[in-house]
């Protein structure tokens, strides 16, 4: 049986005073096979994703897209303690958006699409 595939996403409109946490539970055993995370503007934006007890353990901080191109991220570079991007049914993902890096440019209109395989 072939696994169903899922796409989350999330839009932040508008210039980022904060980080952004965003959290959701899993509904089932499964796996990240794609991520793609930009902002509108040139920016220092750095993303980080995992579960709630290891916030980086799928991928560690990478810099965004920049001008309305996404950065992708497949499994080929996920952390190397999590390279499958595995979670189980009831864990708690959470994808942190530094929103401007070590005080750089601020990110404008932060776009975030996850696609999960399940099983």
């Amino acid at each position: 049986m072939q696994g169903h595939r899922n796409t989350y996403c999330f839009h932040v409109p508008g210039t980022l005073s904060a980080n952004i946490v965003i959290t959701w539970t899993a509904c089932a055993d499964g796996r990240i096979k794609h991520v793609s995370a930009g902002g509108s503007n040139a920016n220092d934006g750095l993303l980080i994703l995992g579960i709630s007890t290891d916030t980086n353990s799928i991928l560690e901080s990478y810099s965004i897209g920049d001008s309305g191109t996404p950065v992708e991220k497949t499994q080929a570079n996920f952390a190397t303690g999590n390279p499958s991007g595995k979670f189980s049914k009831g864990e708690i993902l959470v994808a942190t958006l530094d929103y401007d890096g070590a005080s750089g440019t601020a990110t404008d209109d932060f776009t975030l699409v996850i696609t999960t395989l399940e099983g």
